[in-house]
């Protein structure tokens, strides 16, 4: 059985939380949150520390969950790495290129297993988009966004991550991994912009942004994350892979709300169109929802550790969806175009 604790709270670290409270391959030995928080019941006979390192050196557990905010995610993998445990963090892995491979380094120097919380990796319906995408074969066309009408509680949380981390880095690392997982290419080049839509946030940091990502094959991708009372929820959920030989794309219910966690990751359907053939719609019914996805998530963690599998490639992808997402963030800060 894997030892677990969790550093983190919010909305992840709790689902996370469960997921090991349900699975027999863990046992949950503790939780750590700054403040107290709230709880599913659950949860609630657990112990919750407020002090990471603390807990660390006491618990001693075999891997940490880091569901922080993300400026301290790098420090934390690597303290939990150097005191002998195995690391789930969530995603972006770090707020700089430098920490994210400052952690990759780590996990090769300690011999120690990492993965990033990627959720859409353990997503059936995202992982038939990929496969189908690449059937079509490149090169290809990107068109994703998530933007949220979020207020009260959804938009103090984004305000909360905003302290240091835009949308675009923080959702764009998900869907950045899907484009190259599918084009399979280098990225060459990445040009961004952003607009800060309300007085509540600092005036350094932008709620609206979007940008564009090169590819050595000649693909393409646009992204675009928006939070706040202010966002439209029209179009707010655009997926789709374009390529000579047809598309690719997500069609979501007239239903689908943007404020909605689940609407993020479900699919309702998926359309693929073939130049010069029927357009087949593949129902993705009874799919799993947010909590099923991290259980997911955490079923894999516990197989990279009992069956030591090599998770090399999987950190090299996180550190470079990261940096296109924060070559992203200097294009709209600096209004330049960065080269890769």
């Amino acid at each position: 059985m894997i030892c677990v604790m969790v550093a983190g709270l919010g909305n992840m670290g709790r689902s996370h939380a469960l997921a090991y409270h349900h699975d027999p391959a863990f046992e949950l030995v503790g939780l750590v949150n700054r403040s107290a928080p709230v709880l599913d019941p659950a949860l609630a006979d657990y112990p919750v520390t407020p002090d990471f390192h603390e807990a660390l050196g006491r618990l001693q557990p075999d891997l940490v969950c880091i569901a922080t905010y993300s400026d301290s995610h790098a420090d934390y993998a690597v303290a939990a790495m150097e005191a002998g445990s195995d690391v789930f963090v969530e995603k972006p892995l770090a707020t700089t290129v430098a920490d994210a491979r400052r952690v990759a380094e780590a996990a090769a120097r300690l011999g120690r297993k990492v993965v990033v919380g990627y959720i859409l990796r353990h997503h059936p319906s995202w992982m038939r988009l990929i496969a189908e995408a690449r059937a079509l074969g490149g090169p290809y066309v990107f068109r994703l966004n998530l933007n949220q009408q979020s207020s009260g509680p959804t938009w103090e949380v984004h305000k909360a991550l905003m302290q240091t981390t835009s949308p675009i880095v923080d959702c764009g690392v998900h869907y950045v991994d899907v484009m190259c997982q599918i084009t399979d290419a280098r990225p060459v080049e990445v040009r961004g912009m952003g607009l800060r839509l309300s007085d509540e946030i600092a005036a350094e940091m932008y709620n609206y942004g979007h940008f564009q990502v090169l590819f050595a094959d000649g693909s393409l991708g646009w992204y675009e994350a928006g939070w706040g009372p202010m966002m439209s929820d029209t179009a707010f959920f655009v997926k789709d892979v374009v390529s000579p030989n047809g598309a690719v794309s997500i069609r979501m219910p007239e239903t689908a709300r943007s404020d909605d966690v689940d609407t993020h990751t479900r699919t309702a359907t998926l359309r693929v169109h073939r130049v010069g053939r029927p357009l087949q719609d593949i129902s993705m019914a009874d799919e799993p929802g947010h909590q099923e996805l991290c259980a997911r998530e955490q079923s894999f963690m516990a197989r990279a550790i009992l069956e030591d599998l090599d998770l090399t490639r999987h950190l090299q992808d996180a550190v470079q969806s990261l940096a296109i997402c924060l070559a992203a963030d200097e294009s709209v800060r600096t209004g330049k175009a960065v080269r890769l």
